[in-house]
């Protein structure tokens, strides 16, 4: 078998295994099993509110559930939907009007907080933790009723008001404001209007009563706790949220970490998130709590102590993100609205060096196609990228092709000294080194550009699965969401036959494939077919059914993925024929496409 055959082998071979690996180390995540209407999880109880006493993190109090007629201010936006409770100044209703929960119609738009009493309760809370000589009744908590002071509906340029005044010469205020996305800003401010300082800590809270409905729990996707610190990077998973060592007062499991100038502290899901964010430059106390008892994971961030003396006003000012973790939108808050590091909230994973400029090139692409009108801009994006990724590797897959073309034409040579060399194989390993020596060629330099591929793959893999553009992205006719399996079955001949295809999830849908993958397993077919079946029977074995049992394992990925690869062999098979020819050698491509069709003799057989 010539060196261009053993290194096409060796690099297929490679591939095979780093993705057969990979398909069995970390399988698609599972649908989720848990019961949206169990009732142990609608009726948990409200999350702890902090006080300053305590040693080393923010003592527990847990506070009763909410009246259900609590009055609520309504939040509306272009993009949100929702309301504010005044009974603890809550944002616990926040739904996304740009995303739907499918692409069923009438699918309902995606709701990423929701108030006590439903399924998986996950609101923000704001307050103070009372210091010396105050009480928890003497300052705003979970379930305090707040009036309204002034503003009607929360939107952009119109900020709404809460006042409290606890009886006791302390009055508070709350403003909450929303820009045009999905960024809340809460001003908090008392007034001591009393004889006597008061001192108190201002804080914010997220709250989540149980696991999310839709946790993936795929090894390649982080979900649970993510924090900035002072820039240090925290991902936590929710599984790994009851293991922290810390037992605060009610036995609730804590991690404290103490912020010096910036960072956020929130919970992330696959694709939504909310984070606190407090003043840049400003100190907080960063806690991330899990309580057992209760099941709730909940999220603090708690400022300095200030004391408020007779006759004056302090205020603290928090922000809060809660929604979709669009690349463009938080890339805005991080560099215009001074977020440290907020781009690093998008699990970009262990090639984050390759992820974060891939997904930025495809945006780039997919944003300039989409202003140009053109329809499924997203697929094209994705075969635009792969050209360039082509194009950057094109001067090391040219020395490749070329090395690959020389050995070819060595290949006299080499039968010359094996036959010299005989059974000697240290003398023919030497001449041989010497003839590549001598003729300029490195034999394994075909394998370096399929090496540099693995990577890439994996990082693109990364992107298309994590990042939400690619979520419900549609491409050409059926492709409806690039971030799912192609929907196009053999079982109905492709929409064909008055039948369903099989469920995504079953056995069958492994077997009977979609289009794109037929097409993968035809690229890489034809790619084969540039040069003659190798003459070893088991060597053209494996070749012949690689392609095949590519198509069939893949079958089950990402359109876009699968999108990828298809172009990635049809530039690779493009360049290749034409370099091929550039040196002389004329591909038959037709001639081992028949060829391999033909049978062959059995040993024996004239």
């Amino acid at each position: 078998m010539d060196n261009q055959n053993k290194n096409l082998l060796l690099a297929t071979a490679l591939s095979f295994a780093v993705i057969l690996i990979w398909f069995v180390l970390f399988p698609p995540p599972p649908p989720p099993t848990q019961d949206p209407n169990d009732p142990a999880v609608a009726t948990a109880p409200v999350a702890s509110t902090p006080s300053t006493t305590g040693d080393g993190v923010t003592e527990a109090t847990a506070a009763a559930e909410p009246a259900e007629d609590a009055p609520r201010i309504a939040i509306e936006t272009q993009r949100v939907t929702g309301s504010v409770s005044l009974l603890g100044g809550r944002i616990d209703q926040l739904s996304l009007k740009d995303y739907r929960e499918s692409l069923a119609p009438g699918a309902d738009i995606v709701t990423v907080l929701s108030p006590i009493g439903q399924a998986n309760a996950y609101y923000a809370l704001y307050g103070w933790a009372p210091g010396t000589g105050l009480a928890l009744e003497d300052v705003p908590g979970a379930n305090t009723l707040w009036e309204q002071e002034n503003g009607e509906t929360l939107s952009p340029g119109a900020p709404v008001s809460l006042i409290w005044d606890n009886g006791n010469g302390l009055t508070f205020r709350r403003q909450i404001a929303i820009d045009d996305n999905f960024m809340f800003t809460v001003t908090q401010s008392v007034e001591n209007t009393g004889n006597e300082a008061a001192t108190m800590a201002p804080y914010g809270i997220l709250a989540r009563h149980g696991e999310p409905q839709d946790l993936k729990n795929f090894f390649i996707l982080h979900e649970g706790l993510v924090a900035m610190a002072d820039g240090t990077l925290t991902e936590t998973g929710y599984d790994d949220m009851p293991d922290f060592a810390f037992n605060d007062r009610e036995g609730a499991r804590a991690e404290v970490t103490q912020v010096t100038q910036n960072g956020w502290i929130g919970f992330t899901d696959h694709y939504w998130m909310s984070t606190l964010i407090p003043a840049n430059g400003s100190p907080f106390k960063a806690v991330a709590k899990y309580d057992q008892q209760r099941d709730i994971y909940q999220t603090e961030a708690v400022l300095p102590t200030q004391t408020v003396a007779p006759g004056q006003t302090i205020t603290a000012e928090t922000r809060l993100f809660a929604g979709p973790k669009e690349w463009a939108t938080i890339r805005a808050y991080e560099r215009e609205g001074g977020v440290d590091r907020f781009l690093d909230s998008i699990d970009w994973g262990w090639f984050f060096f390759l992820t974060k400029p891939i997904f930025a090139v495809l945006h780039y692409i997919n944003f300039w196609l989409a202003g140009m009108g053109v329809t499924g801009s997203m697929g094209w994006a994705i075969i635009g990228l792969t050209l360039l990724i082509k194009a950057a590797l094109f001067p090391l897959a040219y020395k490749s092709y070329v090395s690959m073309a020389k050995m070819k034409e060595l290949q006299p040579k080499m039968e010359e000294l094996k036959k010299a060399a005989g059974d000697d194989r240290q003398k023919l390993q030497k001449d041989m080194m010497e003839l590549y020596k001598k003729e300029k060629v490195n034999p394994a330099s075909g394998c370096l550009p399929i090496l540099l591929q693995i990577p890439i793959f994996f990082s693109l893999y990364k992107v298309i699965f994590v990042t939400l553009e690619l979520r419900h992205a549609p491409w050409i006719g059926w492709i409806r969401d690039l971030s799912a399996p192609d929907p196009s079955s053999l079982f109905n001949l492709f929409g064909l036959f008055p039948w369903d295809a099989p469920d995504p999830n079953s056995i069958l849908a492994l077997v009977f494939i979609g289009i794109l993958p037929i097409l993968l397993g035809v690229s890489m077919w034809l790619q084969q077919k540039l040069n003659p079946a190798p003459t070893d029977a088991t060597q053209a074995m494996i070749f012949a059914w690689m392609p095949w049992v590519f198509m069939f394992m893949l079958g089950g990925f990402a359109s876009g993925l699968v999108v990828y690869w298809i172009a990635n062999n049809t530039i690779t098979f493009t360049q290749q024929y034409l370099i091929m020819r550039s040196q002389g050698f004329k591909p038959d491509v037709f001639g081992n496409i028949k060829g391999s069709f033909q049978r062959k003799p059995k040993t024996g057989e004239k």
